[in-house]
């Protein structure tokens, strides 16, 4: 599967989703923002990942996780 942000293929890290065009699996940022990195700190670390990338990677999880979450309440 390839989306053009998130890439899953069988030949890059056995099918482990990675931001498109990297060998950086998706889940690093996630662990990054967990344990109290900022965004900038994943981002020096690996610098084939862009912001706009890590962004739209967030705000996706968001959207999958909420929903419309916020729209529902009112």
């Amino acid at each position: 599967m390839t989306d053009k942000l998130i890439e899953r293929n069988p030949n890059i890290l056995s099918g482990t989703p990675v931001f498109f065009g990297t060998r950086v699996p998706v889940r690093i940022l996630m662990e990054h923002l967990e344990s109290g990195d900022r965004l900038d700190e994943f981002l020096d670390e690996y610098p084939t990942v862009s912001r706009e990338q890590a962004i739209k990677v967030l705000e996706r999880a968001r959207t999958l996780l909420v929903g419309d979450a916020d729209n529902a309440a009112t």
